[in-house]
Formats: C-alpha cells, sequence, structure tokens
C-alpha cells in the first residue's frame, strides 16, 4: 500500500500578546474561526512567524514592546484591544501598518470573519478574459456576454462608461445592485465574496455594468481592484473593455490587457475594421499586441482569410452573420449559447485556449 504524505497543516494566524484577559478572547475566537493559533512575543520565532502566518493579531499591550514594532510592514496585521485605545496606540498602530483596530467584544463578528477567511484554503484565482472591438459596434459586448453566460458561474464587468449599461444586454436593467457609479471609488483590496453579493445577478452571472444616469470613464484604479477581488472567488472574469481610443481612453484599460488570460478583438469582416485591427496588434508592447482576432461576418464583407491578410495574424475564430442577433438584444435576450451555436463554439474555443490545451 503506497505512503501517501500527510495533509499540509492548516495555516495559523500569529498572535502576539502577553495580556491574559485578552489571550482569553482571541483564543475562543479563533477556535470558533476553525483556527489553531502561534503565541509569540519575540525573538527568531516572531521574525519567522510574523512572516509566514496569514493573519497576525496584535495585542494593544505588544504595541509598547520593541520587538513587534521593529518588524516590517505586511498585509493582514490587525490590532486587538479589549478597550478603546488612546491617541498614542491609534499613531502606533498606524506605524505598524494595521489594517484596522478591533475592540473585543463589540468587534468580535469581524474578527471572526477576518480570521476564518484568512485560514480558509486558498481559492485559484479565476481566468480572466478581455475582449473588445476593434471599431464602433464591432459586437464585442455581445462576445463577452455569451462568454460570461457559458463560463458558468463568471463575472461580467462593463468597463466603458459611455456603453449606456451592459445590463441592457442581458435584460438585468431592473435587477436590483450596484452599477460603476456605486462602486467607482473602490481602492486596493477587497473581500470578493462580499462585492459579487452587492452586484446584480442573472442566471448564475454576476454582473458590473455602467450606468445610465451620467456617462464617465471607468476608473482604471477601481477597474483592477473590482477585476482582482472576482478573481480571488474562482470565478472567471470577463471584461467588456471600451472601443480603443473611445472618449479618451487610448488602448483601453491596459492593466486589465497586460494581466489578462487571453485578450480577444472583435473584428468584423470590413476593409476599414480590419485595417483598423492591423493598427492595434502591429507593434509589440501595444496592449492588444497579443489579442487573438474574432472575425464577425457582414453581408458583403471579406472572407475571414482576407482580415487575416490585412491584420497580419492569424484567426482565432470566426462568427457568421446572425440575422436575428439584434432584435435578441433589444428584447434584452442572453446571447444563446448552445453548444452547436456560433458563440457557444467560440466559448468552447476560449475554455481550450485557456486550459492550455490548445493545438497550434
Amino acid at each position: 500500500m503506497p505512503d501517501f504524505p500527510p495533509p499540509p497543516r492548516p495555516p495559523r494566524p500569529l498572535v502576539v500578546s502577553a495580556d491574559e484577559e485578552l489571550l482569553d478572547e482571541l483564543l475562543r475566537v479563533l477556535a470558533a474561526a476553525g483556527a489553531e493559533p502561534e503565541l509569540c512575543t519575540g525573538g527568531p520565532a516572531l521574525r519567522r512567524a510574523h512572516r509566514e502566518a496569514p493573519l497576525v493579531l496584535l495585542g494593544a499591550d505588544a504595541l509598547a514592546l520593541a520587538g513587534p514594532r521593529a518588524l516590517p510592514r505586511r498585509p493582514g496585521v490587525v490590532v486587538v484591544a479589549t478597550r478603546e485605545l488612546p491617541a498614542a496606540g491609534w499613531a502606533a498602530a498606524v506605524e505598524v501598518g494595521a489594517e484596522r483596530v478591533v475592540v473585543l467584544p463589540a468587534d468580535e463578528a469581524w474578527l471572526l470573519t477576518r480570521a476564518a477567511a484568512a485560514v480558509r484554503a486558498p481559492v485559484e484565482r479565476g481566468p480572466l478574459v478581455a475582449v473588445g472591438g476593434a471599431c464602433g459596434g464591432a459586437g464585442a459586448s455581445t462576445v463577452a456576454a455569451a462568454l460570461a453566460a457559458a463560463a458558468g458561474p463568471a463575472v461580467l464587468v462593463d468597463a466603458d462608461g459611455w456603453s449606456g449599461g451592459l445590463d441592457l444586454l442581458l435584460g438585468a436593467e431592473l435587477t436590483g445592485g450596484l452599477r460603476w457609479p456605486e462602486v467607482g471609488g473602490l481602492r486596493g483590496r477587497v473581500a470578493g465574496e462580499a462585492l459579487l453579493a452587492a452586484l446584480p445577478e442573472v442566471q448564475g452571472l454576476h454582473l458590473l455594468s455602467a450606468g445610465r444616469g451620467s456617462a464617465e470613464p471607468v476608473p482604471e484604479e477601481a477597474l483592477v481592484t473590482v477585476v482582482e477581488a472576482a478573481r480571488t472567488t474562482g470565478r472567471c472574469v470577463v471584461v467588456d473593455l471600451p472601443r480603443p481610443g473611445c472618449c479618451g481612453v487610448g488602448g483601453g484599460p491596459q492593466a486589465v490587457l497586460a494581466d489578462a488570460d487571453l485578450a480577444l478583438l472583435v473584428v468584423p469582416a470590413r476593409l476599414r475594421a480590419a485595417t483598423a485591427a492591423r493598427l492595434l496588434v502591429a507593434a509589440d508592447g501595444r496592449p492588444w499586441s497579443s489579442a487573438r482576432l474574432v472575425v464577425r461576418s457582414v453581408p458583403g464583407g471579406l472572407a475571414p482569410e482576407d482580415v487575416q491578410e490585412v491584420v497580419g495574424r492569424p484567426v482565432f475564430a470566426e462568427l457568421p452573420h446572425d440575422r436575428g442577433a439584434v432584435a435578441r438584444a433589444e428584447r434584452g435576450e442572453p446571447p444563446g449559447t448552445g453548444t452547436r451555436s456560433p458563440l457557444g463554439s467560440l466559448a468552447q474555443r476560449v475554455r481550450t485556449a485557456l486550459s492550455g490545451d490548445e493545438r497550434r
């Protein structure tokens, strides 16, 4: 019988305190969170645990100790006290880079949730797919919505503040939840599940759409924050990027394109659109230089091989002309993604490319 390695020990939060009353409270909360802490107040063991622990709970009494205050800054440090800190205590908490000061028992629920999240088995980041159009009316939003709908539990992010709202395309304009005007101020680290709980949900698809009260660009820092938070939930994230150069957004949000596992550029089979696509992908280092081409057939347009010749890149997928697409979109019907549909076939190509099994 083969010997299997023992399962890895769950990560242990670090508790730094000599206050017996506080320690009793912390051990009780951590036990409820399913976490076994490591206790330490100084020496080499403190430096090692401080470096490796998923969460550091620093007692208010430890703020006066030289050892803890000499440690390098790191994320995931929480100062815990049993009473409100004086001004000097708050200054010390800021000095050690604490993300929050917790006062027990008032903040027990928050600490319990934070500790449980810290010791939970990490979830693999979900894949990121960026979709854009070579020109206006290319059909990139339809492609993005279809890919997100076909991905199962997924997140669709509308990154174009002038789009009028991608929720209209999915018939979700009346579905409750936050839109970009309410979340445009997000910065830094955000809990993914909490974010998704606040967004509209349509048939298992979470959606962050532009608003319709006013048109303004989506803040790039907020876009990066939202995309990263959504990916931490393990879901596939599809971002519908604004048309390059539209409304002062040159080349689309570069941070999303740079981090994307797959970038798709939708090109209508017309000479002008193909020429615009060539300009976008022509030079190395440009935001769209590594994008794959999705050619959308149009009546009387170029053949896919002609588009390929103009752009100078191979065609990743072809989308036949769909006469009913516009009417379905006007009725708010989600794009069809059946296995035999063109968009369903494209979704399968995308899944294959993301899995690394694509034949080149």
